[in-house]
């Protein structure tokens, strides 16, 4: 997929104009990413994660830069409490660390995913990952637009590439320990995506 192809797709796949979602591009956003750490692809589904920050642009920020411990560009979208979705990597990113393979065999044949009880694959290579404006304590709202947003991008990106809503998982479900995206179940977001998948583009 080309460099704006995450907004491309999102932007295309709009149904109507009270479905529409507003996206934002990093500077050096073909150039930003972790290629030179190890692979990118090839690429088998999206992971969803909170971020545990609070507002927008310190969240773009941080995301994009990453910090000592963990240089950016930490995903590939921030989807910010507004519905929009900022780009701020292409290609290899610092977001799903080492996971699960029998979870990543079941993305790709797109079948029930087991338990994730060991990491021991690189997901950075074949996931998309997109970090979601929250501050991950189970009480910071998700508002209806920020959900909407996460299952429109997934959505997008399962059209581009021929996937289905099971291609789309949170870390919660790829590494042992991460409780992301906390607040609403993945099981429900899947529902969601599955149902835009069923709609006309």
């Amino acid at each position: 997929m080309s460099v704006g192809s995450v907004g491309d797709e999102v932007r295309a796949d709009q149904a109507g104009p009270q479905q529409s979602l507003g996206t934002a591009a990093a500077r050096n956003l073909a150039t930003h990413n972790r290629n030179h750490k190890g692979p990118w692809g090839p690429v088998h589904g999206v992971m969803i994660h909170h971020t545990v920050t609070k507002g927008t642009a310190n969240t773009v920020r941080i995301c994009r830069d990453g910090h000592a411990a963990l240089p950016g560009p930490l995903c590939h979208g921030v989807i910010a409490k507004d519905g929009r979705v900022h780009l701020v990597g292409y290609g290899r990113a610092n977001h799903a660390g080492l996971g699960d393979d029998e979870v990543l065999r079941a993305v790709i044949a797109e079948h029930r995913l087991p338990p994730d009880d060991e990491a021991t694959t690189d997901g950075n290579r074949h996931f998309y990952g997109f970090e979601c404006e929250n501050l991950g304590d189970g009480k910071d709202p998700w508002p209806k637009v920020q959900l909407d947003a996460i299952a429109k991008v997934s959505a997008a990106l399962c059209r581009a590439h021929g996937w289905t809503h099971r291609s789309v998982i949170g870390h919660l479900e790829w590494q042992p320990g991460k409780v992301d995206p906390r607040g609403f179940t993945m099981a429900s977001m899947r529902e969601r995506i599955s149902e835009r998948l069923r709609e006309r583009p």
